[in-house]
C-alpha cells in the first residue's frame, strides 16, 4: 500500500506544482485538493482556501491530531533556470516551484491521513487540513480556521527538516524604528544629524545579548535588514528608518522582547514601533509520546530558525516533513522523489507508535 499511496503522492504533487499558488490566491489548488477528497468519499470542510476533514469513525470522547501543511508558495526568485511550473522529473528530482516547501510534506501528510482514514479503535482521532496563506502568515490561513478543530491534543506540521523533528521554533516580531534629527543644507555642521544618532542605535542591536538562552533554540537574533535615509547629496535628511527582523525564542515572549529594545534605545528622537506580537515562539514537550517515539524512531530532535504555522496554533506542536529547507525559496526548487516516499513511510510509523 506504501507503494501505491507513494506514486500517488508523486502524481498529486506534480498537479500542484504545474498549478500556480501564490499566498492569497490559491484558490485554483483549494480545488484540487477539494477533488482529491471527493474521489476518495471523504467529506470535508472549507473555508476561504482552507480545508480540513475527519477520520471516519471520528470519536469525540478522544484526543486528535492535527495534521497540517501549506498549498500556498512565494513567488520564484528571478535566479531560475527552469519554468517553475513545470514539474520535470530529472536525476531522482521533482523539479518546480512548492515542490519542496512545502509540497512534498502536504502529499506525505494527505497520503498518511487516507492510511489511517477508515481504521477503527485508534488511542487518537485526526484531522487533515491542507491550508493556505503561510508563507505570509496571513489572517486567512490557517489561523481562521484552528477553532474550529476537535480536541486536538497536538500537530504535526508539515515542512521541510529532512525528516528530523524540530521541537521548537522560533517566533518573528519585525521592529520599524525611526531615528529623527535636524535636517537642513550638507554645508553646515549638524550636530542633531540622524544618521549619526543612528549609530548607537545600530551599535546596541548589534551588540545586544538577551540574557534568557532557550536550550532548544540558543539565542535572540535581530538583524537590520532595511535602513533609508535622505534623498540627495546635499541635504542632511530629518529622520532615518530602520527595519529589524527578531527571531524570538520560546525563552521570550515577543511583547517583552519589544518593551527590553524600547527601554534600551527608545526615546524623543528614537521611535521603536513593533508591526506585531502574534508570531511567537512555538515548541512541544521534548517528553511527549510523539517525540519519544521519534526518537526512538532514530530521530534528531532541533530548535528550527524559521517561522512556520506553528506560530498560529494553541496546541503543542511539532514540525517535520520531507525535504531540506535549505532549498525553500531557492531557484530551481526541487525534493528527491525518494524523500515523498520516506516521508510518507516515517509519518506512519511514528503514528504507529502511538495509537
Amino acid at each position: 500500500m506504501i507503494k501505491k499511496l507513494t506514486e500517488e503522492a508523486i502524481a498529486f504533487l506534480k498537479i500542484l506544482i504545474q498549478t500556480q499558488s501564490f499566498s492569497k490566491e490559491e484558490e485554483p489548488t483549494a480545488l484540487l485538493i477539494e477533488e482529491w477528497f471527493i474521489t476518495r468519499n471523504i467529506p470535508f470542510q472549507r473555508q476561504g482556501n482552507n480545508i480540513w476533514a475527519y477520520n471516519k469513525h471520528f470519536d469525540e470522547s478522544k484526543p486528535t491530531i492535527l495534521l497540517n501543511s501549506h498549498h500556498d508558495t512565494v513567488k520564484p526568485n528571478k535566479n531560475y533556470t527552469r519554468n517553475p511550473f513545470e514539474a520535470k522529473e530529472e536525476d531522482g528530482k521533482l523539479y518546480g516551484l512548492g515542490s519542496n516547501d512545502a509540497g512534498g510534506c502536504l502529499v506525505a501528510l494527505m497520503s498518511t491521513f487516507f492510511y489511517f482514514y477508515e481504521r477503527e479503535h485508534m488511542a487518537y482521532n485526526f484531522v487533515i487540513a491542507p491550508t493556505a496563506e503561510e508563507e505570509i502568515s496571513g489572517l486567512e490561513g490557517i489561523k481562521s480556521i484552528v477553532d474550529q478543530f476537535k480536541n486536538v491534543e497536538f500537530a504535526i506540521v508539515g515542512e521541510p527538516t529532512l525528516l528530523d523533528i524540530a521541537i521548537a521554533e522560533k517566533g518573528l516580531m519585525v521592529l520599524d524604528i525611526t531615528v529623527k534629527g535636524t535636517a537642513g543644507h550638507a554645508a553646515h555642521r549638524f550636530d542633531d544629524q540622524p544618521i549619526y544618532n543612528a549609530l548607537p542605535v545600530i551599535e546596541w542591536i548589534k551588540n545586544y545579548d538577551f540574557p534568557k538562552i532557550s536550550e532548544q533554540l540558543g539565542k535572540i537574533k535581530m538583524t537590520i535588514s532595511q535602513i533609508n535615509a535622505g534623498s540627495q547629496h546635499n541635504v542632511v535628511p530629518g529622520e532615518l528608518k530602520l527595519v529589524v527582523d527578531c527571531r524570538i525564542t520560546d525563552a521570550y515572549q515577543n511583547k517583552e522582547v519589544f518593551e527590553i529594545v524600547k527601554k534600551a534605545i527608545g526615546s524623543e528622537k528614537v521611535i521603536v514601533e513593533p508591526r506585531s506580537f502574534r508570531l511567537n515562539s512555538s515548541k512541544i514537550d521534548p517528553n511527549h509520546p510523539v517525540v519519544k517515539a521519534g526518537i526512538a524512531m532514530g530521530k534528531n530532535t532541533y530548535g528550527s530558525p524559521t517561522l512556520s504555522d506553528q506560530t498560529n496554533l494553541t496546541c503543542p506542536s511539532l514540525k517535520m516533513g520531507p525535504g531540506d529547507s535549505n532549498r525553500s525559496h531557492s531557484a530551481d526548487e526541487f525534493i528527491y522523489l525518494r524523500e515523498i516516499g520516506e516521508g510518507i513511510e516515517t509519518y506512519i510509523e511514528l503514528l504507529e507508535n502511538i495509537l
